[in-house]
């Protein structure tokens, strides 16, 4: 389960090391990075991945909805190789979409692991704390 908060920077190159606690949770030398919620990329295992994806594709391609969320997820997806210092690159379409720049927020989030803009997840976190902390 990956789990906690770090705050690596993107590196020339569009490089951001994977945190120790987070990457050693990944199974092989290739992660999937794919378009996330809320303006992060979401980061997962490859076996992960497949996991998830094929939950998506088992859905009837019949219902508008699920079209939309395959399309969402798959066509921003990519194989990324994890380097030999545990960094990995981070595609200029995702780079672009989810506003990184240098500072950010890598969060272990469960299932998967996602990066955020620094001062968007600062904003998006107090959003949820007033939300569900009161």
């Amino acid at each position: 389960m990956f789990l906690g908060e770090y705050q690596p920077n993107i590196t020339e190159g569009s490089r951001i090391a994977l945190p120790k606690k987070l990457r050693d949770q990944v199974r092989g030398d290739e992660v999937i990075l794919s378009r996330g919620f809320e303006k992060c990329v979401f980061i997962y295992d490859k076996e992960d991945w497949m996991q998830e994806a094929g939950k998506q594709v088992e859905n009837p391609i019949t219902d508008s909805k699920t079209r939309e969320l395959k399309r969402y997820m798959f066509a921003s997806a990519s194989e990324v190789p994890i380097d030999s210092q545990g960094r990995v690159v981070i595609p200029q379409n995702l780079k672009e979409y989810s506003g990184l720049d240098k500072r950010t927020a890598v969060i272990g989030a469960g299932d998967h692991i996602e990066v955020w803009d620094w001062d968007t997840w600062h904003v998006h976190f107090e959003k949820i704390s007033a939300e569900l902390v009161g």
